[in-house]
C-alpha cells in the first residue's frame, strides 16, 4: 500500500511539472488591415452628386497629416454637393473601426439638419453604378452626429437605409433612421466607432468600445420602392430588387455639408 501510494504521489507532481512547463497557447493574430495609408487616396473612388465618377470638386477630400479630411475650405455655398467616397473593394462579413471628429462650422446652404451629420455607409453599391445625379447610395449607412452643445441629447451610430431597410427582432423597420443609445459627444474631440458586419444576416454598431445599436438582416426594401429611386436618385432597376437580403458591398464615407475628419480606418475580415 505504501509503494502505491508514494506511486500516486509521484504521478501528481510529474503531472504537475508538465503542466507548469507547457506553454500556453498564443492567442489568435489578428490581421487588421489599413484601409486608409494616411498619405494619399490610394485605393479610394470619389462619386460626387451632379459629377463625373473620380472628381474631386473643389477638394472636397484631402489627405491632411494623416487624417482623410472632407471639408469645404473652396466653397462659398452647398449646393446639394452630396458626395462619397469609396474604398475599392467590397466585403461581406468584417469588424471596421476608425475614429472620426466634426470640426468648425456648417458650410452655408447646407440643411439644418446636416449640421455635424455625415456618416459611413456599409454594403454600398459601388462608386461606379451610381446615378450622375444620384445623391446616396442604396447602402446600410452608420450615422455619425455630433453634439449640438446645447444640453440635448443626440445620439451617434444610429442607422439610416437610403433604399434599404433592416429588421429589429422579427420585424422589418422601414424607419429611413433609427436611434442608438449611445450619448451625445459635443464638441470637435475625436469619437471611437466600429461596425461589425455579419454578412446578410446581424450588423452591430459600437462606439468609444460600447454596443449601442444591433440589427438583423439589411436588405434592399423600402414601403414604397419608386418614391425611394425619385427620392434619392436611383436607378429604376432597383425596383425590382424590393425585398432582397443585402449579403455585401463596398465601404464608403460621407460628404454632407458639415467637415468632419477621418482616421486610422482598419478593416479586419471574419472568416
Amino acid at each position: 500500500m505504501q509503494y502505491l501510494a508514494s506511486l500516486a504521489i509521484a504521478l501528481v507532481l510529474l503531472t504537475a511539472c508538465g503542466n507548469a512547463d507547457t506553454p500556453e497557447a498564443a492567442p489568435p493574430t489578428e490581421n487588421w488591415q489599413d484601409l486608409f495609408n494616411g498619405q494619399d487616396l490610394t485605393g479610394w473612388t470619389i462619386k460626387m452628386s451632379g459629377r463625373e465618377l473620380g472628381e474631386n470638386y473643389l477638394n472636397t477630400f484631402a489627405v491632411e497629416d494623416g487624417m482623410l479630411r472632407i471639408k469645404y475650405a473652396e466653397y462659398d455655398s452647398f449646393r446639394n454637393e452630396y458626395g462619397h467616397i469609396y474604398y475599392e473593394q467590397p466585403y461581406s462579413n468584417y469588424r471596421l473601426r476608425f475614429e472620426y471628429r466634426f470640426t468648425g462650422e456648417q458650410t452655408p446652404g447646407g440643411a439644418t439638419w446636416n449640421v455635424r451629420n455625415s456618416g459611413v455607409m456599409l454594403h454600398s453599391q459601388s462608386a461606379a453604378s451610381n446615378e450622375f445625379d444620384q445623391d446616396f447610395p442604396v447602402s446600410i449607412e452608420l450615422q455619425l452626429l455630433g453634439g449640438l452643445s446645447n444640453g440635448e441629447a443626440r445620439t451617434t451610430g444610429n442607422v439610416c437605409t437610403p433604399g434599404t431597410a433592416v429588421m429589429m427582432g422579427d420585424t422589418i423597420n422601414y424607419q429611413h433612421c433609427i436611434s442608438s443609445s449611445s450619448r451625445t459627444y459635443d464638441g470637435d474631440r475625436w469619437v471611437k466607432a466600429e461596425a461589425i458586419v455579419n454578412g446578410g444576416e446581424s450588423m452591430h454598431f459600437l462606439i468609444e468600445g460600447d454596443t449601442v445599436l444591433s440589427f438583423q438582416q439589411p436588405l434592399v426594401a423600402s414601403l414604397d420602392m419608386t418614391q425611394e429611386v425619385e427620392a434619392f436618385g436611383l436607378s429604376a432597376s432597383w425596383v425590382e430588387k424590393n425585398g432582397q437580403k443585402l449579403p455585401t458591398g463596398y465601404i464608403a464615407l460621407q460628404a454632407e455639408s458639415h467637415p468632419i475628419d477621418f482616421r486610422n480606418i482598419q478593416l479586419l475580415e471574419l472568416r
